[in-house]
């Protein structure tokens, strides 16, 4: 019945979901019918439609939602555990007869699309799964790593995805009744747009961020945050409110890693304000490798600049200058050769430091001199300034803290796989691979409970294993 093969069955998901709070602390979100403004009270209680839509997660449409809750055995085991769950909350029990799809379709156009209430799920919900990654051992701040060598365990990872709308029309496009004549506008995503992918290809429909942190268990990510991206380009700022947001919740978080959407000003932010490192390569052009030839491989060609001009002080006084440029996101000392062109010698990183307090950081990397400029180390400044601005140096595009050859980046970037993963698990989640309902604040909901689906399952595998241990 499940649509994600993760080792758990159809309704072992449900007691997984059944078993986290997160689903009736979100329900206490939705308003409660007014008694004075007359009206017939509800069915169900508010948390059964966050728990529908995480169960669009586990069987892929709203349909099959109503279909597996009908059948007796399953809302007996729905029941059952919820008042295991909540022996002392009779209001959060549940009726005999089983849930039915119109009741949810009116509960979320009613309650969970309205603005407000969508807010505050969003602001609750990342709250409670910061909470839920601390359980389960990410974002520690007494956790492994440091800021030389930051770990995975307290790293975001993120990413943007486009969800393909439920119908291929666009909007303006009309169709002909081939009796009749008549010309009428066929059903679209009006929220919908034509976006680009990190692969570089275009993709129509609705965009949003996902942030997550994962542990080294597939099953053991927590999406943190979900953020819808309004109009093509926007992703790279929708993702720094996911990170703002994020950052008072997550203080264990050492640093962030992205894709070459996020361009200087982003990454400047992140380490002056947030105190975060971000680590994404850096944007480069391609050429060919030979002009010559039209059909030979790609080639990155990445860009140089120069940073500044360093005085170094050696061993017996004497004190010499070298030139440090940036290229790809490395710090190098600068050469000209025999034929003029500039030779270009990256450094070892031997330390990242980050100094001040919340709100003002500043950040340095310490690099290992070759012997044959003194052998010492030099400091070089990550963060942009007034002076850099006044000659026009944009450093925190051109300066990475871990560059692209630095051996912690390997290790480090490897988590954007994650996202692409968590990109997929979501498309498997979908029904045909498209969104379950129209418009950004329907999706938006939808994704609340894909996040819930997730951490459910990262929390029950957690927990399960804690038992098993102290069982032991």
């Amino acid at each position: 019945m499940g649509v994600e093969p993760t080792g758990l069955s159809a309704l072992e998901k449900v007691e997984a979901i059944l078993a986290n709070p997160a689903i009736y602390q979100l329900g206490e979100l939705i308003p409660a019918p007014d008694p004075l403004k007359g009206g017939r009270p509800r069915d169900y209680p508010g948390w059964t439609l966050i728990f529908w839509e995480a169960l669009l997660s586990v069987f892929g449409s709203s349909r099959q939602v109503e279909a597996e809750l009908a059948h007796r055995l399953v809302w007996r085991l729905v029941r059952r555990t919820v008042r295991r769950q909540n022996p002392d909350r009779p209001d959060l029990h549940l009726p005999a007869r089983p849930m039915r799809r119109h009741h949810y379709l009116y509960g979320r156009d009613r309650f969970l699309t309205e603005p407000l209430v969508l807010e505050a799920l969003a602001r609750r919900h990342r709250e409670i799964a910061t909470g839920q990654a601390r359980e389960i051992g990410l974002l520690d701040p007494d956790g492994p790593g440091s800021w030389t060598h930051p770990d995975l365990s307290r790293m975001l990872h993120a990413d943007g995805k486009v969800i393909a709308p439920l119908f291929r029309a666009r909007p303006g496009d009309t169709r002909v009744n081939r009796t009749t004549g008549e010309i009428s506008a066929r059903r679209a995503e009006h929220d919908a747009g034509l976006h680009w992918e990190g692969t570089g290809e275009a993709a129509w429909g609705t965009k949003f961020v996902l942030v997550a942190a994962r542990t080294t268990d597939i099953r053991g990510r927590i999406i943190l945050d979900v953020e819808p991206v309004p109009t093509p380009g926007g992703e790279a700022a929708a993702a720094m409110n996911c990170f703002e947001r994020l950052a008072p919740l997550c203080p264990g978080a050492q640093g962030v890693i992205y894709d070459t959407a996020l361009r200087g000003v982003h990454h400047q932010r992140l380490l002056r304000h947030l105190g975060l490192v971000p680590v994404n390569k850096v944007t480069a052009k391609k050429t060919s490798a030979t002009k010559a030839r039209r059909n030979s491989a790609e080639q990155r060609v990445e860009k140089s600049v120069h940073l500044e001009t360093k005085t170094i002080r050696h061993n017996d006084g004497s004190t010499s200058t070298i030139e440090l440029y940036a290229r790809g996101g490395s710090v190098g000392i600068g050469r000209l050769v025999d034929t003029g062109d500039l030779d270009f010698v990256p450094l070892k990183r031997t330390r990242t430091h980050r100094n001040g307090n919340s709100g003002r950081f500043r950040w340095y990397n310490d690099y290992r001199l070759p012997d044959w400029a003194g052998a010492g180390t030099v400091t070089v400044r990550l963060h942009g300034n007034a002076q850099d601005d006044k000659r026009g140096l944009n450093r925190a595009e051109n300066v990475r803290p871990i560059a692209a050859d630095d051996p912690d980046f390997a290790r480090l970037y490897a988590r954007r796989n994650d996202a692409e993963s968590i990109n997929r698990h979501l498309d498997d989640t979908l029904w045909l691979g498209r969104a379950h309902s129209i418009g950004h604040a329907r999706q938006h909901v939808n994704l609340i409970g894909f996040a819930i689906s997730v951490n459910s399952v990262a929390l029950h595998e957690h927990r399960r294993r804690r038992d098993t241990a102290i069982a032991a």
